[in-house]
């Protein structure tokens, strides 16, 4: 998560030390960016235990806290790291990271849980799409029917096998939920446009966020005082899942495997339900099992290239 480190690659072309660190240094990028998939699978543990504290209240509580767990390397790199950060990436950092949760809740309000988040979790696949669109890289059909698979596991998670009946008097937060899957896939794939845009501005991109979700807490929620064990749940937030892990997002979006993190992705329900299984919050059934067959022999699939490589310079 070294804002500072050169970009995977950076040595001129036909050197044989650049040609050598290029697949290494693309390698450590994808597995920073896992690290961020792993720090979401909390996200609903953590949450659980945040009590009644409303959303956006929730919201700009935690990314206060990922904000200053950043600030004080960005506050270091001073105006050159200002110059750095262009106005687009600025409109990039701060409409992804709130567009997403603002459209997120604006989803839960307009339709029942289960059709919102599982519309929302369209984002994974649409990245691997999108990455399509990105200067030298390949959409491969491994890559599509990883995250096709991952889609699949994660319908079961989400419906516990049930299946889902879309309504048209929820359609406003079906579209949210829809707003929401095309902002992040896009926020994550248009970040690869911005390699030279340190990862340490990512705090101001929080700060911004948080400021923001206060701003709609007081126009539309009740303030909740939280509790002591509250506290250490926020904190948790914004240390991880709604805070921490976008330092190690950004890394991984714009120097490691786009199409395999969007693959990756999928794993974070898995681990989510995995993890409140292990705490008693939830109950083992067929439909985990049958996620985690789905979305391991995806993430498989799609890394199927990216092994192979480690393998031959292993």
């Amino acid at each position: 998560m070294d804002a500072q480190e050169a970009p995977a690659g950076a040595l001129a072309p036909g050197t044989g030390h650049g040609a050598a660190a290029r697949p290494a240094g693309r390698l450590r990028a994808t597995g920073t960016g896992a690290g961020a998939v792993l720090l979401w699978a909390s996200l609903a543990l953590f949450t659980t235990l945040t009590g009644r504290i409303p959303p956006f209240q929730l919201t700009a509580m935690a990314f206060a806290v990922g904000g200053l767990l950043g600030l004080p390397r960005a506050l270091r790199g001073g105006a050159a790291l200002a110059r750095a950060v262009p106005p687009g990436a600025w409109a990039l950092g701060v409409g992804g990271l709130f567009g997403y949760h603002f459209f997120y809740f604006v989803a839960l309000r307009n339709a029942p849980a289960v059709d919102a988040g599982l519309i929302a979790y369209l984002w994974p696949l649409l990245i691997v799409v999108l990455s399509a669109l990105l200067p030298g890289e390949r959409l491969r059909w491994r890559h599509s029917a990883g995250a096709v698979l991952g889609l699949g596991g994660t319908f079961l998670l989400v419906t516990g096998g049930h299946g889902v009946q879309l309504r048209g008097q929820y359609l406003p937060g079906y579209a949210a939920a829809a707003v929401c899957a095309v902002l992040w896939s896009a926020y994550s794939v248009a970040n690869r446009r911005h390699p030279k845009v340190p990862t340490d501005a990512v705090a101001f991109f929080c700060l911004a966020t948080a400021v923001l979700a206060a701003l709609c807490h007081l126009r539309f929620e009740d303030t909740v005082r939280p509790g002591p064990g509250q506290w250490l749940a926020v904190l948790a937030l914004g240390l991880g899942p709604v805070g921490g892990a976008f330092y190690l997002w950004d890394r991984g979006t714009k120097h490691g495997d786009i199409r395999l993190l969007g693959t990756l992705s999928y794993f974070a329900p898995l681990l989510s339900t995995a993890l409140l299984i292990a705490t008693g919050r939830a109950d083992a059934s067929w439909p985990v099992a049958a996620a985690c067959v789905l979305v391991t022999g995806g993430a498989v699939l799609a890394s199927a290239d990216a092994l192979r490589t480690a393998l031959r310079r292993g």
